[in-house]
């Protein structure tokens, strides 16, 4: 930016955030010309309360001390959250917030923005853009969600708005709740709820405020004829649902309306003088109270990007590089929240505490053990309703599976080591590699997918199960596994390659074909997994499909003869079962194509094959890809169908995992990232479920079993990392019950061991 004392900025709308940059800019250089065009009058504005962290709170202290002083004074605190379900409330302290109503907040921000010299243009329509930017240094584009900034430079700011499938409307209550309240109404026409929390605190004559946001599903605001209501008649109604809550008060309107969440992204958030800030640039769902806290923390980015950087373009990179990873980590916490409400409906079962622990822990960035930090008594009560024993975390609980009960709730998830030798025969590396981690922890350790035929390999570096050979080196496993960790149950995968078959090792290529040396390969369909580069599948008749199927039984028979403790089905990762399963990959017009019930047909036959062959007492999931991650590929029902489907048959849990079909998917990134997908198949269908993707700790682990949204957790990567991950999440939470016995020679490595003195005198006067 240029270091010149007259440097002219415009900003294009007076919500919290243009306004919080106008003032620090103009502090940081009181001889910078600034603008602020706002189309409203001073006084409008729309909604009620606005929340701000402590976070952000310090960040405001720190570079403007005058705003934080009016903030705090003016500021409501509260640190209680009251869940109520079924005429329960549950409640949970030790949170922490700080509200204050949306008009003060403004009012602040104009009073300090007037005493530095900004100039506040109200009810006046800010000019073109494009001729702001030639009359100006810089353009600071604060006009909110709908901004025509971006849409008029939208080829270059390249924006993605998503609507969301939620009614809801922003409503106030002229009292102050106690606490930030979550009130579930479970009408006649479907789940309502609301959230509520107060903006201004009561004194003599006055009972205070409170924003009151009623949100629910739009089938059920149809349901309910408010698609036809006013906004008086909406107040009215929504009044009505929550009488109990009001205490028979109503409930009123500021300019409001029935919307949908709208998420912004934008792929470029400058473009030449003119820099995106806030909502126009990034929104994030109101559930988590983001959307002015981001704004303003934009604002403090952007001053300091200004004053940091030699020249406009790299302070504009700078800022965008700083603010862009807390966006997105904040719009996946807001997604994951948004989602759950949507999804409401699947957890109203659930017993009071484990419902409220559910919501409070929805965005995952409240976790089991923060929750336990700020009330312990509560999360102690979660705990016993779980059914934890006294002084065990929930992931040292143990679970029963037919006449299997493991230890604890953690799994080895299957991962392929592509290590084995040209027959297909598992040696020494797969006996340290599962052995080690079953010495490590885990309840139950499960092989890499064991192929059932040469021609059902993934590579020639994968394992097998279609030889005695290959039975009795599974077998020496097996009885390593049991004779040396005992307690740690050891699973088989049993799965078919189909069009992703006669590939080289990972390193050497992911899903390439081979050299030279390949295998013919087949598939429901003649589809090659890659165009142009992978083999073209011959489509399975009948003949082969029968083969195929005898394949999965004499596989199944061999290891139950190694000793298994469970048995695997995979249906997953675009392999043949699953490119059965999958609208994508199964092209077929015979009765194993076309419906889910039809492309389910030939998986299932397998599954009740392998049941059959499998012994009564011991356990079978299924591991299934919930979605493609691809357009037109499985859908929520489809897996809902598939799930439901294994379940009726005889499987003990579903593995739910996703994607890995089609090279074109776009998976959805994040911590804990494919967890919903097992979550919903768990609380829709009252099905026990594996979580897969991305857990990383155990946190995560505790919170997700806590929570009801899985009953166990598969770990691949960070059992990659450390072999003895369930050893040392015990230790790090003080547990040596029976859910994780060290091995007796690794007794004394418990602890972790010295590292360096840490006990020096400490400096206690220092002298001129």
């Amino acid at each position: 930016m240029p270091s010149r004392d007259t440097e002219r900025i415009a900003v294009v709308g007076g919500g919290p955030g243009g306004l919080y940059a106008a003032a620090l800019l103009k502090r940081l250089r009181p001889g910078r010309e600034i603008t602020v065009w706002e189309r409203n009058a001073p006084e409008d504005t729309f909604g009620f309360g606005v929340v701000l962290s402590d976070e952000t709170l310090g960040g405001i202290e720190h570079a403007d001390p005058v705003v934080y002083a009016a903030l705090s004074d003016a500021f409501v605190r509260w640190d209680t959250i009251d869940v109520v379900h079924r005429g329960t409330t549950q409640t949970s302290g030790g949170h922490g917030f700080a509200a204050l109503e949306r008009r003060t907040l403004l009012r602040i921000l104009h009073e300090r923005c007037a005493s530095l010299g900004v100039r506040l243009r109200f009810r006046t329509e800010a000019p073109p853009t494009a001729e702001l930017a030639a009359g100006h240094d810089l353009v600071v584009a604060a006009d909110g969600v709908h901004s025509a900034t971006r849409e008029a430079h939208a080829r270059h700011f390249r924006p993605t708005v998503t609507h969301h499938r939620n009614r809801y409307i922003w409503l106030a209550a002229d009292f102050a709740f106690d606490s930030f309240r979550f009130e579930i109404a479970e009408t006649r026409h479907g789940v309502m709820q609301l959230h509520a929390y107060p903006f201004a605190r009561p004194s003599p004559g006055d009972p205070g405020a409170s924003t009151v946001i009623v949100e629910m599903r739009d089938e059920v605001w149809r349901a309910a004829g408010l698609d036809t209501c006013g906004t008086a008649e909406s107040a009215e109604r929504c009044a009505e649902v929550f009488a109990k809550a009001l205490g028979g008060r109503p409930l009123r309107s500021n300019k409001s309306s029935w919307l949908t969440f709208a998420t912004v992204t934008n792929q470029h958030w400058s473009h030449g003088r003119t820099v995106l800030l806030g909502d126009a640039a990034h929104t994030a769902h109101f559930s988590i109270g983001s959307g002015t806290k981001l704004a303003v923390e934009d604002a403090l980015a952007l001053a300091a990007c200004l004053e940091e950087q030699p020249g406009l373009s790299a302070a504009l990179a700078a800022y965008e590089a700083e603010r862009r990873p807390v966006v997105l980590s904040t719009q996946r916490a807001a997604a994951a929240s948004l989602r759950w409400f949507e999804e409401l409906p699947q957890y109203t079962h659930q017993p009071p505490r484990r419902f409220a622990f559910n919501l409070l822990t929805r965005s995952r960035r409240v976790t089991h053990d923060n929750l336990r930090l700020r009330d312990p008594g509560f999360t102690a009560a979660v705990e016993e309703e779980f059914g934890c024993p006294p002084g065990t975390p929930p992931m040292f609980t143990p679970l029963r599976l037919r006449g299997l009960e493991l230890r604890n709730r953690i799994v080895v998830s299957p991962m392929d080591m592509y290590s084995a030798d040209a027959d297909g025969v598992p040696g020494d590396f797969h006996l340290v590699h599962l052995g080690a981690r079953a010495l490590g922890g885990a309840g139950l350790v499960m092989t890499e997918m064991v192929c059932v035929s040469p021609e059902g390999r993934i590579t020639p570096g994968c394992t097998g199960l279609w030889t005695d050979e290959q039975a009795d080196a599974w077998t020496r496993i097996t009885r390593f596994v049991h004779d040396t960790a005992p307690g740690a149950a050891i699973g088989v995968q049993l799965g078919h390659s189909g069009r992703k078959g006669s590939t080289r090792r990972m390193w050497e290529g992911i899903d390439e074909p081979l050299e030279d040396g390949n295998w013919p390969v087949v598939a429901a369909s003649p589809l090659p997994y890659a165009h142009g580069v992978s083999q073209v599948p011959q489509a399975l008749d009948r003949g082969g499909m029968d083969a195929v199927r005898d394949r999965f039984t004499e596989a199944a028979r061999r290891a139950a003869r190694c000793g298994f403790d469970l048995l695997e089905l995979h249906c997953a990762h675009g392999y043949l079962l699953s490119g059965f399963l999958s609208p994508l990959t199964n092209r077929r017009t015979d009765a194993y194509g076309g419906s889910v019930e039809n492309r389910l047909r030939f998986p299932l036959e397998v599954f009740d094959a392998v049941r059959a062959a499998w012994p009564r007492e011991r356990p079978m999931t299924v591991r299934i890809s919930a979605t493609d991650w691809s357009h037109g590929g499985t859908s929520d029902e489809d897996a809902l169908a598939a799930a439901r489907a294994f379940a009726a048959h005889g499987a003990d849990a579903i593995d739910v995992s996703t994607g890995q079909v089609v090279p074109e998917e776009r998976p959805e990134y994040g911590r804990s990232y494919q967890t919903p997908y097992a979550d919903r198949i768990r609380n829709v269908l009252g099905v026990p479920v594996i979580a897969v993707g991305a857990i990383s700790s155990w946190d995560d682990v505790n919170s997700l079993l806590l929570a009801g949204r899985a009953d166990l957790c598969a770990l691949a990567r960070p059992h990659l990392h450390d072999p003895h991950w369930t050893l040392h999440a015990a230790a790090a939470q003080c547990y040596t019950g029976p859910g994780a016995p060290w091995p007796l020679p690794y007794r004394a490595g418990s602890r972790p061991p010295p590292t360096g003195r840490t006990d020096a005198p400490k400096p206690r006067l220092t002298l001129d």
